[in-house]
C-alpha cells in the first residue's frame, strides 16, 4: 500500500517525481504529496492535497516547486483520514527533515508521548511523523544515514521510507523493513521507488532492498548498508518490461487493456515452459531438488483474494494430476494456526507483488518449521522470491489495475504447468495423457481470443443487469473457485454486493436471497458436474431469478432455460477456469462502467497489501 518515488540528479525533480507517483498511484490514491529541497533557499517546500494525484498536479501548477533532490508519495490510509494534513510527506519541527512512509509503524503512541513530552510539535494523526521527529531527535552532528538508523532501530511495524534534508542537500535516504523499495540506477541520477514501473521510463537498471537495508543516494553514486551502517554490497538487475507495458495503449482504463493481454501472456508463458523437442516441461529458476518433491507428502498452498482463488483451482488440479494431499489457506489464517507442516511439506505461496504482509509472514513461518517454500509471482526479485526456495515467475508484466486480471490466469498457468511438472517428476500421469492435455493446453491463448471476439456482446449484457441490487454467483468442482473470484471482481470494482458460492451449497442459504431483483451467475461449461449445474439453474428459473449463465459452445439446453448466455470454447475441464475468467472479468468491468465507477482505481483499495 501507499506508493513512494525519490529522486536525486541533474534535471527537475517535480516532473520526474510526479511521472512516477502516477505510475504508483494503483498502491494507493487517497492522498499525495511532494517535497523538493530548493537550491536558492536551501530549504524543502512541500505541496500535499487530498484526492487523486491529479488533484496535486493542480497545486503544483499554480504553486511550482523548482529543485534537483526530492520525494513525493501516494497514500492508501491507515493512521489518520485522508486529508492534506495527513497526507505525506511530513516534516520535523524545524522543517529541515520531510519523510514519505509505507507500512505501519506498530509503537507509535508510545514514541509519540515520548516526542511531545521532549517538545516535538505533531501536526498529523499519522504514525508517520513519528519517525521524522524520531530522526530530528539523533540528528545532531552526525551525517543523515546515521540519525536514521538510530530513529530506526527504535521502530516496531514494517517501513519503507524516503528522507531528505536541506541541511545534506546531496543526498537522498531510503530505508525498508517489511514494505518495498528500490533503488533505480540512472546516469547522472538515481531513484528510489516502492515498485519498478514508477522508474521504467529513465531506468531499467534497478537494485532490490532487502530487510533493514538503508540506502544512500547521490546524483552519481548509491551505497547500500545495514542499520549498522556496514557497507552491504548488491548486484544491480536489468528489468525487461517496457514502458509501454505500463501504458494504456488506446484503451479506455488499464483494466480492459489487462483483460485483452491475457491470451499473448498465456501463450508465451506456455511456450517457455514447455521444450519443443521432449515436451516436457521445465523451469529454469524452480531450484527445488527432483528428490525433495518426490518425498513430499503435502502440499500447502497460501495466497490472498484473486491469488487464493488461483491456488483454489490448483488444488483441484494438483490433486487430479498428482495423486497428492493439497490444502489451501488464506494467507492471514494460515501464519495463526497452529500448523501440522514439516519438512515433508511443500508449500505454494501465490503474490502477484510479492510483497504482501500475510503471505510472507506465512511462508517464514512455513520455513521455520522446515517446510519447502516455491512462489509464484510476477515480480522479479522481489521479497517473496528471495525468500522461497523455489521460483516461478508469471511474467504478465506490470498489472496497474487493482482488480487483478492477467495475474489471474498468469497464476492459473504457471500452476497447471507446474502440476504437470510436480506429476512429472513423480511418475504419475501416462505420457499420452500429458500429451493430450498439454495440446489443449496450448489451444486456451486462441479460445481466449475468440472469447474476446464477443466482448461487446458481453458489454450489452452486462448494461442490462447493471441496475441489479446484488449478485449471486455459483459453480461447482474446478469452477467453485471462479465463482468467488467472479464476484470478487464485481465487488471490488462496482460495489454491487456479490456473493460466490459453490452451487451445491446453493439450497443451504442463499437459496433464500433469490428473486427478480438479482443476477445468478451460474458457471456451466461442459463437464462431470453439467447435469447438477443445470438443475441448479432450474431451481432458480422457478424463483424469478434473473440468470446469466457461462455454457460451452453448442449447448442448446441451457438456452432453454436462459436467454442470457456466455458461451466459450470446448475445453478440457481442467483447463475451464482459463476461460471462464474472461467473461467474467468483462462482466465485471462493463457492469462497473455503465454505473460511472472508477474501474481502475476502485474506492479504499490498493494493489499491493503490504500491511496486516
Amino acid at each position: 500500500m501507499c506508493g513512494i518515488v525519490g529522486y536525486i540528479g541533474e534535471g527537475e525533480a517535480q516532473p520526474i517525481l510526479l511521472s512516477g507517483l502516477k505510475r504508483l498511484e494503483y498502491r494507493g490514491y487517497d492522498s499525495s504529496g511532494i517535497a523538493l529541497i530548493s537550491p536558492q533557499k536551501n530549504s524543502i517546500s512541500i505541496r500535499k492535497s487530498p484526492g487523486k494525484i491529479s488533484a496535486l498536479e493542480k497545486l503544483v501548477k499554480s504553486k511550482p516547486l523548482s529543485g534537483l533532490v526530492g520525494i513525493a508519495h501516494t497514500r492508501w490510509a491507515t493512521h489518520g483520514a485522508p486529508t492534506q494534513a495527513n497526507a505525506h510527506p511530513h516534516h520535523d519541527c524545524s522543517g529541515s527533515i520531510a519523510i514519505v512512509h509505507n507500512g505501519i509503524i506498530e509503537n507509535y503512541e508510545s514514541l509519540k508521548a515520548q516526542l511531545i513530552k521532549e517538545g516535538h510539535v505533531f501536526n498529523s494523526q499519522t504514525d508517520t511523523e513519528v519517525i521524522v521527529h524520531l530522526i530530528e531527535k539523533f540528528y545532531k552532528n552526525i551525517p543523515l544515514e546515521d540519525a536514521v538508523c538510530k530513529a530506526l532501530k527504535l521502530l516496531v511495524g514494517s517501513f519503507a521510507i524516503g528522507i531528505i534534508s536541506s541541511k545534506e542537500p546531496n543526498k537522498l535516504i531510503g530505508a525498508r523493513l517489511g514494505s518495498p523499495l528500490i533503488v533505480g540506477v540512472g546516469k547522472g541520477e538515481n531513484f528510489l521507488a516502492s515498485d519498478v514501473p514508477a522508474v521504467l521510463g529513465f531506468t531499467k537498471e534497478v537494485v532490490f532492498l532487502d530487510e533493514n537495508e538503508v540506502a544512500i543516494l547521490d546524483k552519481d553514486n548509491f551505497k547500500i548498508s545495514n542499520l549498522d551502517g556496514k557497507t552491504v554490497f548488491k548486484k544491480t538487475t536489468h528489468i525487461n518490461w517496457d514502458i509501454a507495458q505500463a501504458e494504456k495503449a488506446g484503451f479506455a482504463h488499464f483494466m480492459l487493456k489487462e483483460i485483452n493481454e491475457q491470451p499473448k501472456i498465456l501463450e508465451g508463458l506456455i511456450n517457455s515452459r514447455i521444450h519443443k523437442e521432449t515436451g516436457r516441461i521445465f523451469f529454469k529458476e524452480q531450484n527445488i531438488p527432483e528428490a525433495k518433491l518426490k518425498a513430499a507428502r503435502e502440499i500447502f498452498i497460501v495466497a490472498c483474494g484473486t491469488a487464493y482463488h488461483a491456488g483454489m483451482v490448483a488444488k483441484y488440479a494438483l490433486e487430479s494430476l498428482c495423486g497428492i494431499p493439497a490444502h489451501i489457506d488464506v494467507s492471514s489464517e494460515f501464519r495463526y494456526r497452529d500448523l501440522l507442516i514439516g519438512p515433508d511439506t511443500l508449500v505454494i505461496a501465490i503474490s502477484q507483488s510479492g510483497e504482501t504482509a500475510d503471505t510472507l509472514a506465512g511462508i517464514r513461518e512455513a520455513k521455520r518449521r522446515g517446510s519447502t517454500v516455491i512462489s509464484i509471482c510476477n515480480v522479479l526479485g522481489s521479497t517473496l522470491t528471495r525468500e522461497s526456495d523455489g521460483i516461478i515467475y508469471t511474467h504478465a508484466g506490470p498489472e496497474i489495475g487493482v482488480a487483478s486480471t492477467k495475474a489471474y490466469t498468469a497464476q492459473l498457468t504457471a500452476l497447471y504447468l507446474f502440476a504437470f511438472y510436480l506429476a512429472q517428476v513423480r511418475g504419475i500421469l501416462p505420457e499420452a495423457r500429458v500429451k493430450k492435455l498439454l495440446d489443449e493446453l496450448r489451444k486456451i491463448p486462441g479460445q481466449q481470443i475468440e472469447i474476446l471476439k464477443c466482448a461487446k456482446s458481453i458489454a450489452v449484457l452486462a448494461r442490462r443487469h447493471s441496475h441489479l441490487g446484488s449478485f449471486l454467483y455459483l459453480g461447482r468442482n474446478i469452477n467453485y473457485p471462479s465463482a468467488l473470484e467472479g464476484a470478487l471482481k464485481l465487488k471490488e470494482i462496482s460495489y454491487i454486493p456479490a456473493e460466490g458460492y459453490a452451487a451445491g451449497e446453493m439450497k443451504h442459504g442463499p437459496i433464500a436471497l433469490i428473486d427478480e431483483y438479482r443476477a445468478v451467475v451460474c458457471i456451466a461449461p461442459s463437464s462431470k458436474v453439467y447435469e447438477k449445474m443445470v438443475s441448479n439453474i432450474q431451481e432458480i428459473r422457478s424463483r424469478k431469478g434473473k440468470i446469466i449463465a457461462i455454457a460451452t459452445d453448442g449447448d442448446r439446453e441451457i438456452k432453454e432455460l436462459t436467454r442470457e448466455v456466455i458461451y466459450i470454447p470446448k475445453t478440457e475441464e481442467i483447463f475451464s477456469p482459463l476461460l471462464v475468467a474472461l467473461p467474467l472479468q468483462l462482466l465485471a468491468y462493463h457492469i462497473a462502467v455503465k454505473r460511472g465507477c472508477d474501474v481502475d482505481q476502485p474506492r479504499n483499495l490498493a494493489k499491493s497489501v503490504t500491511v496486516e
